[in-house]
């Protein structure tokens, strides 16, 4: 085994450049929701040039709408194709899911980015561009390390599949779409921006909706109305202390060093319609975090009853009580034991190749394998180059020896875990 992953590092580290220029192609295709077509086509012609099985379609809406985990705000999704490219194995092995997601969110003001936010520019052994960290960097890796292992002539027993998914940043249709398609395995890797840490339990989240009522009246007698923005405030007050209970209970060491594993975060507030009126209604928006080991349901009732007791407190909500609805994306939360065998096999390969131990953590952001965990009965774990801080941002970029370093960990842990036929 040591000569293989001799041989494997060798030929990641001689054709890491072309890797690069991969990345760029992709990273030059605009991928935000609606238009991931054209990226989607850079990796379509990279997987036939490895020979793969290659499956390109469509989600069908209809059918994704069956499904009590699916989220979306499409109509349908044309132009938006799923890609998967399957290394059949030799039969008798374990098989794997490499599983990333090629939408990316919106560049937002280009005039805060140094570049083009499309230009997959490399300076100081960076890469800069929109989706080079979160996570196009990760799919490259992922696709380096199969070609490694298709190049050096290594035959393996079980599948290897690998998937390129739509829709992640909007709730995970591609991957519930691939899932329902049939494509499971014994594991999951989902290359996130992680820094290389592995992180065995994924937060999920929910976004949510609370309308609150007033009672408008003229500016200057603003003591005969009832200031809907007066009763925000205490909504937002109870949201706040929802989030400190259920934070209290959080001993999960994984979570140590995050200041709130559960967060609440109220990001969007509306109401009011004239500057000398009471305003009568209010709309709050945000995110909830659901826990590792939390349901879906269990947190949307623990928020409901939140705003249930309002009135409790204040005469106000007992007739106008804070309508709660949740809507648009939803993140399904995952957990993998410390011990799985593909776990221990991470931590073990990570140790051989890097001389170090790996970081285990949970993370405070949704991924796509809450869904291949949940729909799936899937173990996946999350791994990968990059770094959550830039993801989103303006100047997103992604250290280009890390991406090698993730490419030879994916390899070895692909050569080990499907074991050579």
């Amino acid at each position: 085994m040591t000569e293989l992953i001799k041989l494997i590092e060798s030929y990641i580290d001689e054709h890491k450049d072309e890797a690069f220029s991969l990345l760029k192609r992709m990273v030059e295709q605009p991928s935000v929701q609606n238009n991931e077509k054209c990226a989607q086509e850079v990796v379509i012609s990279k997987l036939k040039q490895l020979q793969l099985e290659i499956d390109v379609w469509e989600p069908q809406l209809r059918e994704l709408k069956k499904n009590p985990y699916f989220v979306s705000t499409r109509k349908d999704f044309q132009d938006s194709p799923n890609v998967v490219g399957v290394l059949r194995g030799q039969g008798g092995g374990r098989s794997l899911i490499l599983n990333g997601h090629i939408d990316v969110v919106p560049e937002g003001d280009v005039t805060k980015w140094d570049a083009d936010p499309y230009s997959g520019m490399i300076e100081d052994g960076k890469m800069f561009g929109r989706g080079t960290t979160d996570m196009k960097g990760g799919n490259v890796s992922l696709i380096l390390a199969m070609e490694a292992i298709i190049r050096s002539g290594i035959k393996l027993k079980g599948d290897v599949i690998f998937q390129s998914v739509i829709e992640e940043e909007s709730g995970g249709a591609g991957t519930l779409a691939a899932v329902l398609r049939g494509y499971k395995a014994d594991a999951a890797i989902i290359p996130e921006p992680t820094k290389l840490k592995l992180f065995v339990k994924q937060q999920g989240s929910l976004w949510f909706r609370v309308t609150i009522e007033g009672l408008s009246a003229h500016g200057g007698t603003r003591y005969e109305g009832i200031s809907a923005i007066e009763k925000a405030w205490k909504v937002h007050q109870a949201i706040l202390a929802l989030e400190k209970k259920r934070n209290v209970h959080i001993k999960d060491p994984l979570y140590d060093g995050i200041p709130i594993p559960l967060p609440i975060n109220v990001g969007k507030v509306e109401g009011g319609t004239w500057p000398s009126s009471v305003p009568d209604l209010v709309t709050l928006e945000g995110r909830i975090g659901v826990g590792p080991e939390e349901s879906i349901e269990e947190t949307k009732l623990d928020l409901q009853q939140c705003m249930d007791a309002l009135s409790a407190h204040d005469s106000w909500f007992k007739d106008h009580p804070a309508r709660l609805q949740f809507f648009g994306a939803q993140w399904v939360p995952n957990s993998v034991e410390i011990g799985h065998p593909f776990v221990d096999l991470l931590v073990e390969n990570y140790e051989s190749l890097f001389n170090e131990r790996v970081k285990i953590e949970a993370s405070p952001w949704g991924t796509d394998a809450g869904i291949l965990g949940a729909v799936g009965g899937i173990p996946a774990v999350v791994i990968g180059p990059g770094e959550t801080k830039v993801a989103h941002y303006p100047n997103e970029y992604i250290e280009l020896n890390e991406l090698v370093r993730a490419a030879k960990l994916f390899a070895i842990t692909t050569i080990r875990w499907c074991e050579i036929a």
